[in-house]
């Protein structure tokens, strides 16, 4: 299934380890890089380190009418995309 990826965690905590292929986008970020991320390959899986910060993100594209879902922690999306 064709999705992207988009880890809301901060550059650190990223460069720290993530999924292949994910987009890094600090949540403090997301709204300012909205179009960037509507442009983005639906559907759009945010996660983070436990899901709260990726849930607000979610939260806040699926009420602008982005296919997006809170795939949770980064490290259970690396698990499961990489079945």
């Amino acid at each position: 299934m064709e999705h992207t990826i988009v880890d809301v965690r901060t550059t650190a905590e990223f460069n720290g380890g993530n999924v292949a292929g994910s987009v890094n986008i600090p949540l403090n970020e997301v709204v300012d890089r909205a179009d960037e991320i509507m442009s983005l390959k639906a559907p759009v899986i945010f996660c983070c380190a436990s899901g709260g910060r990726s849930g607000q993100a979610t939260a806040y594209f699926k009420s602008q009418g982005l296919d997006c879902e809170n795939g949770g922690g980064w490290m259970e999306v690396n698990m499961r995309v990489s079945k």
